[in-house]
């Protein structure tokens, strides 16, 4: 694959020799040893790459239609997970993953800021170390591009964390070089970038003309993984993207390219992609399909012009995918050619499940929706087909609101025999992700960072996957709350209880992957057990149970949804 813009000459005020003395201080000010330069010893290199609101079958290893060959290849010579649990938003799932805590330790138990309560003070707080902070024992050079969304104009940015190298938007939202007409350096505006802590313009000379910043993001990380290894020493990479992210753009070639592709509606997609997530051998031909969310009108009732407005929406969100798997082969082959790929640990997830947000039918304004300044959202409709074949969407505790698509891919530390396999019996949570890097590269976890003390990591680590075993979570759950919204997983057993809902459900998660039975009054003894390991742990980490979140309008009780 070619890249279609030529690498960055990457500018800024910061040297080698600058970035590796911050380092030096940041580890001596935070009682974290101090990087050793000739520390590439075997120690993998890791990419971590963070899709926005794509929802669990967009990706065509988990059923889509969407062309996704170059992530579809990693999850052929890689590992596949069925259930791997993320904060079911943006910035919580953001301040699990580089903490390993749950988001309220964090201080980002909600999207914003709910006054008077710590957890939810909308920025990471300071009792934690971020995975660079913590990969510095280990000697490790770490890039950060991307969507931060981590409390930047709180003073929390990727060069205050640990970070050596950095291109970031504080919260995301944009795609193209063109949006510089929009862009403001207001403190309060969104639109804004900076490199290693210096904001810059959106036509900046050190960039390429008529970025796309899928492609922006990759192409600076990877000026910068060449510095890592010109130093011999091993990198992290942190690769948020701001796609599939609304205001939904792409470029026009792309969306053109599935144009009438979804005039055939969303029922029949879903329904093929159920199909193919079933021959992919992700469910047995004995599991149901949930239902489309009830508040969503039968294809064939909308006219010609909606429908057509509905494929360009699709069209749209299926682009922007496309462009992200376009920029993992970015990756991959420059990994490659560099020589460095057999010893680099990817790991490609998503921050939350499909995104229902723009109302039932979504958003299409602008006379070129996909382009610099439109404004496209996904909506339900076709957010019930992200989730395929889960039901409920981002924000909340049932498969579709918290389950992410995980692909792991290590070519020197994955069992060859384990290659392109699919992972249905374990599962695993956001807050691993900390657990298995510092268990891969030896590095400390630190008891005290910068004279604040850190709290215990979350997570398990992940190793075990890589030999074909389970990680060791023994009767240790794992549990997501958002809005109220509320799951625990314990085993092959999940108990959810949405914000509006009165009752708690129990799943065999195990026998019916897709929620469709509620075993609560068949299992009351089992049920209560759970409920009270929920309340106890939900305590332990920091959830408010009292706060009042607006409920979105796609939402609709599970007991109606199903009838």
């Amino acid at each position: 694959m070619k890249i279609p813009y030529p690498l960055l000459t990457v500018g800024g005020a910061f040297s080698a020799a600058s970035a590796m003395f911050a380092a030096t201080d940041r580890a001596e000010s935070g009682n974290l040893p101090s990087a050793n330069d000739n520390a590439h010893t075997g120690r993998p290199n890791i990419v971590l790459i963070l899709m926005d609101d794509v929802g669990w079958s967009d990706l065509g290893c988990y059923g889509s239609e969407i062309s996704t060959p170059n992530i579809d290849s990693l999850s052929r010579q890689g590992i596949r997970l069925q259930h791997f649990y993320n904060s079911a938003r943006s910035a919580p799932t953001r301040a699990s993953l580089m903490t390993g805590l749950y988001p309220h330790q964090a201080g980002q138990g909600a999207l914003g800021r709910v006054p008077g309560y710590p957890a939810y003070q909308g920025y990471a707080n300071e009792e934690n170390a971020f995975i660079p902070e913590v990969l510095s024992s280990a000697g490790y050079f770490s890039i950060m591009t991307g969507k931060w969304h981590l409390g930047y104009d709180q003073g929390v940015t990727p060069s205050a964390r640990g970070f050596d190298r950095s291109l970031n938007a504080p919260v995301g939202g944009y795609y193209f070089a063109s949006d510089t007409l929009r862009q403001s350096r207001s403190d309060k505006s969104k639109k804004r970038l900076f490199r290693n802590g210096v904001q810059i313009p959106f036509d900046d000379p050190s960039l390429p003309e008529n970025w796309y910043s899928s492609h922006l993001w990759t192409q600076e990380g990877l000026e910068y993984v060449d510095e890592a290894i010109a130093q011999d020493r091993p990198f992290f990479w942190y690769l948020a993207f701001n796609g599939a992210h609304f205001p939904i753009q792409a470029p026009s070639e792309t969306i053109a390219g599935y144009r009438g592709k979804y005039m055939c509606g969303w029922d029949a997609v879903r329904q093929a992609r159920f199909e193919k997530q079933k021959k992919e051998g992700f469910f047995s031909a004995g599991t149901p399909l949930t239902p489309h969310n009830p508040k969503i009108s039968q294809w064939d009732s909308l006219g010609y012009a909606d429908r057509d407005i509905q494929d360009q929406i699709m069209s749209v969100y299926a682009a922007a995918v496309e462009e992200i798997d376009r920029s993992v082969g970015m990756v991959v082959d420059h990994l490659s050619d560099k020589g460095v790929l057999e010893n680099t640990l990817i790991i490609l997830l998503s921050d939350n499940g499909g995104n229902a947000e723009g109302g039932l039918y979504g958003r299409c304004r602008g006379p070129e929706p996909g382009s610099a300044g439109s404004n496209v959202w996904l909506g339900t409709a076709w957010a019930d087909v992200a989730n395929t074949p889960y039901f409920l969407y981002k924000h909340h505790g049932h498969e579709g609101g918290c389950n992410t698509p995980l692909i792991l891919f290590w070519p020197e530390g994955i069992a060859p025999q384990l290659r392109g396999s699919i992972n249905k019996t374990a599962f695993g949570h956001i807050t691993d992700i900390m657990a298995t890097v510092t268990d891969i590269t030896g590095a400390e976890y630190p008891v005290v960072r910068d004279g604040h003390r850190v709290q215990p990591m979350e997570g398990t680590s992940l190793a075990p996957l890589f030999r074909g075993e389970s990680p060791e979570r023994g009767e240790k759950p794992v549990i997501v709350e958002h809005e109220g919204n509320r799951m625990l997983r314990l085993g092959d057993w999940k108990i959810v209880s949405e914000y509006t809902e009165t009752s708690w459900m129990l799943y065999n998660i195990k026998e019916d992957p897709v929620e469709m039975h509620d075993l609560a009054a068949e299992k009351p003894d089992l049920l209560k057990k759970l409920v009270s390991l929920y309340e106890s742990e939900a305590k332990r980490t920091g959830v408010e149970p009292d706060i009042d979140f607006k409920v979105g309008l796609w939402y609709t009780p599970v007991t109606e949804y199903l009838e």
